[in-house]
C-alpha cells in the first residue's frame, strides 16, 4: 500500500506542477491577480506531494520491502541502518526523487520568502520552476518509477554497491543536488526576465542570493565527492578528471561567473545580457551533467544508469529547456540594454575579466570532456583526454585569473587606477614572490608546485589586504576594529572565499610534491618513504557489520619515534560478491600518511604507501570557500529589500 501511495503522490505532483506553470504564465500575462496568487499554494502542494513520495520510498527502504524492485536492487536486510536510509537516493530512481524534492523545496521557498518580489515576476519564476519539475516528474513516472513492484518477492535484496556504503558519499548527492537545483532557480529568474524584457538592479539583488547558495552547495558537494574518492577508492589522488567529475565542475564554473556578474548588474546595471546568458548556461550545464551520468554514454564509478531510453528522455528535456530558453534569449536579449558604463580599469572591468577567464576554463573542460565521446561516435576512434591535457591547457588561464582575484576587490567602482591597486597589494605581491623563491629552493626547482605556493600566498595575502584597506587598518588603526565589526558580511565573505581558494591551492601545490612506493612486505619487515619507516606488524582478519576484511597493521615511525599505526583493509561483501579497498590515512596539517592493502602473496602483503604533503588543505580550502559564501549569504542586504524598480517607459 505504501508504494502505491508514493506512486500516486508523484502523479499528483505532476498535475500540480502543470497547474502551477499554467497559472503563473497565464496570470502574469493577463495580470490576473487570482491566478498569480494561486502559484504559491500550488508550489506548496507540489512540495507536499513530492515529500510524501520521498517518504514512502524511504519507508520502503527502511523496512526492506522486497516487493519493491528498487529496494531489491539496492538494499539488503544486513545493510547498516544509515545506508538503508541513504540508499533511498543511492539509486538512479531515488536520486531523481531527491532532485525533484529539492526543486520543489526551492519553489516553495520562492513562494514563501519572495513576497518582496513583484507579483508578475514571482508568478513567472514559479511557472518556470513548475515546468522544470513537471518535466522531471514525467521522466520519473515514464522511465524511472521507483515504486515498481516485483512478484514473487525475493527473500532479500541484492545489496548496495559497497563503494557507496560510506558516510562521505551518502551525503555527497544531497549537497550536489542543492547546488544543481540552485541553478534551476537562477534559470527561472532569467527566463522570467526574458519574458518580461526587463533586467535591472533589483533583479540582480534577487538573483544573487540564489546564485550564491547554489555555488556554496556545489563547492561543498564537489569537495565531499573528491574527499570520498581520495580515501575510499584507494588510488591516492583527489581528482581524476573523470568526465562525470568534470560534469559537476562545469556548472560550478558557470555559477561562479554568474555570481560575480550579478554584482555588476546590481551595482551598475551593466552586463545584463551576459548575466542572463550565464544563468541559462549554468542550468544547461547542470542538465548536461544529468544526461552524462544517466544516459549510459559514459562508463564511470559515478554513473547512475545505463538505460538508453532514459538517456533519450533526458536529451529531450535538455533540448526543450535549453533550446527553448536560448531561443527566447536570442529573441528578447536586445530589450535589455545596459545603463551603467565603466572604464576597462575598474572593479567592473576586473569582474568582466574574471568572467571571461572562468568561461574559458569551462570551455576547455567542456571540450576535453565531450570531444572523446564525439570522436568515438563520428569516427569510431577512441581517444583518452586525461590530466596532462587539462593541466597544461588550464594553467595559462588560471594564472591571470588568480592575479585578477586579488586585484578586483581593491579597485574602485566605475574608474580606477592600476597604480593605486598595486600600492594596496605590494606586500601581498612581495609575500607571493618570497613563497615562490623559497619553494623553488626547498622543492628541488619543481616549477608547478612553486607557482602554486606563490599563487596561494598571493591570494591569501590579497584577501587580507582587501579587508585591511576596507577598515583603514594602516591609515586609521585606532578605529580599525570597530570598522571591522561594521563591515558588510558580503564583503567579508568575499575575502574569506578568495582566501579559501588560496588555501586550496596550497593543498594542490603540496600534492605536486607527493611521493609513493609499492612494497611487498612480510610481517616484521619495513620500508622507508619520505623520511618515515613503515613496518608491517601483521595481517589479520577483521569482521564487519556486513562484510569480512583482511586488515594490515602498519606501524609508522620517524627517527625511531612512533608516529601512528595505520590499518588499511581489503573488504569482501558476501552480498554481491564484491571486494573493495579501505585506505588508512593519518592526517595532520602538514601531510597525509596513506596506506592501501593489496593482495597477499606467499605470506607477504603488497602495500601501496603514499606521503601527501598538505593534502588536507585541499578540502579545508573548499570548506573555507563555502564558509565565505555562507557569510555573504547572511548579509541582511541580500535577504531583505532590494533597489526600487524603475518605472518602465511607455
Amino acid at each position: 500500500m505504501i508504494p502505491e501511495l508514493g506512486h500516486f503522490a508523484l502523479a499528483l505532483a505532476l498535475a500540480l506542477s502543470f497547474a502551477q506553470a499554467a497559472a503563473g504564465l497565464w496570470g502574469a500575462q493577463r495580470r490576473d491577480v487570482r491566478a498569480m496568487a494561486a502559484t504559491s499554494p500550488l508550489a506548496a502542494g507540489v512540495l507536499l506531494a513530492v515529500l510524501s513520495a520521498f517518504g514512502c520510498l524511504a519507508w520502503s527502504f527502511w523496512t526492506n520491502d522486497t516487493t519493491v524492485a528498487n529496494v531489491v536492487a539496492n538494499s539488503h536486510s544486513a545493510k547498516p541502518a544509515l545506508y538503508k536510509l541513504t540508499g533511498t537516493w543511492a539509486s538512479h530512481e531515488g536520486s531523481m526523487i531527491l532532485w525533484v524534492a529539492i526543486l520543489a523545496l526551492c519553489g516553495a521557498a520562492v513562494a514563501g520568502f519572495g513576497r518582496g518580489l513583484p507579483s508578475a515576476l514571482q508568478a513567472r519564476v514559479l511557472a518556470v520552476l513548475g515546468l522544470v519539475a513537471a518535466g522531471f516528474l514525467a521522466f520519473i513516472l515514464a522511465t524511472s518509477n521507483p515504486f515498481d513492484r516485483v512478484w514473487p518477492p525475493p527473500p532479500d535484496g541484492q545489496g548496495l554497491n559497497p563503494v557507496l556504503q560510506d558516510p562521505g558519499l551518502a551525503f555527497h548527492p544531497p549537497l550536489l543536488y542543492l547546488g544543481y537545483v540552485g541553478t534551476a532557480v537562477t534559470f527561472a529568474f532569467a527566463v522570467a526576465a526574458l519574458i518580461e524584457g526587463r533586467v535591472d538592479a533589483a533583479w540582480g539583488r534577487w538573483v544573487r542570493p540564489w546564485a550564491l547558495a547554489s555555488w556554496s552547495f556545489l563547492t561543498l558537494g564537489i569537495a565531499l565527492g573528491s574527499w570520498w574518492a581520495y580515501y575510499e577508492l584507494g588510488w591516492g589522488g583527489y581528482w581524476f578528471w573523470d568526465p562525470v567529475e568534470n560534469a559537476s565542475l562545469l556548472p560550478w564554473l558557470a555559477g561562479c561567473a554568474l555570481l560575480h556578474s550579478a554584482v555588476v548588474v546590481e551595482k551598475r546595471e551593466a552586463l545584463k545580457t551576459w548575466t542572463v546568458f550565464l544563468a541559462l548556461l549554468a542550468f544547461a550545464l547542470s542538465l548536461l551533467g544529468t544526461f552524462l551520468v544517466r544516459s549510459g554514454v559514459l562508463s564511470s564509478v559515478h554513473a547512475f544508469a545505463s538505460d538508453p531510453t532514459r538517456g533519450v528522455f533526458i536529451l529531450a528535456l535538455l533540448m526543450l529547456y535549453v533550446g527553448g530558453s536560448f531561443a527566447l534569449f536570442a529573441w528578447r536579449a536586445a530589450a535589455m540594454r545596459p545603463v551603467g558604463v565603466f572604464a576597462a580599469v575598474s572593479r567592473e572591468g576586473s569582474l568582466v575579466l574574471n568572467n571571461l577567464l572562468l568561461c574559458s576554463v569551462a570551455a576547455v573542460v567542456l571540450v576535453g570532456t565531450l570531444y572523446p565521446l564525439f570522436a568515438d561516435l563520428l569516427f569510431s576512434h577512441k581517444i583518452s583526454v586525461g590530466p596532462p591535457f587539462f593541466q597544461s591547457a588550464l594553467l595559462p588561464l588560471a594564472a591571470p585569473l588568480i592575479a585578477a582575484m586579488a586585484f578586483g576587490p581593491v579597485m574602485a567602482w566605475k574608474r580606477a587606477r592600476l597604480g593605486d591597486a598595486l600600492m594596496r597589494l605590494w606586500w601581498a605581491a612581495l609575500g607571493g614572490l618570497a613563497a615562490l623563491v623559497l619553494s623553488f629552493a626547498l622543492a628541488g626547482w619543481q616549477v608547478g608546485p612553486a607557482l602554486g605556493f606563490g599563487a596561494a600566498v598571493w591570494l591569501i595575502l590579497g584577501a587580507l589586504a582587501d579587508i585591511a584597506d576596507r577598515i583603514a587598518l594602516f591609515r586609521r588603526p585606532a578605529a580599525a576594529w570597530s570598522r571591522l565589526a561594521g563591515l558588510p558580511r558580503a564583503a567579508l565573505g568575499g575575502a574569506v572565499a578568495h582566501a579559501g581558494m588560496g588555501v586550496m591551492i596550497l593543498g594542490l601545490a603540496g600534492m605536486g610534491l607527493a611521493t609513493d612506493r609499492l612494497a611487498q612486505l612480510r610481517p616484521g619487515e619495513s620500508v622507508s618513504l619520505a623520511g618515515y619507516d613503515w613496518r608491517l606488524e601483521r595481517v589479520e582478519d577483521a569482521p564487519g557489520p556486513n562484510f569480512t576484511a583482511r586488515r594490515a597493521i602498519v606501524a609508522v615511525t620517524r627517527a625511531g619515534v612512533p608516529v601512528t599505526v595505520l590499518t588499511p583493509e581489503k573488504r569482501s561483501f558476501p552480498v554481491g560478491r564484491t571486494t573493495t579497498t579501505e585506505a588508512a590515512i593519518h592526517t595532520t596539517l602538514a601531510s597525509d600518511l596513506y596506506a592501501v592493502l593489496g593482495d597477499e602473496r606467499d605470506g607477504a602483503a603488497v602495500l601501496r604507501l603514499h606521503h601527501n604533503p598538505l593534502a588536507p588543505w585541499i578540502w579545508l580550502g573548499a570548506a573555507v570557500m563555502a564558509l565565505g559564501g555562507g557569510l555573504s549569504l547572511s548579509d541582511r542586504r541580500l535577504r531583505v529589500g532590494a533597489p526600487a524598480r524603475r518605472a518602465v517607459p511607455a
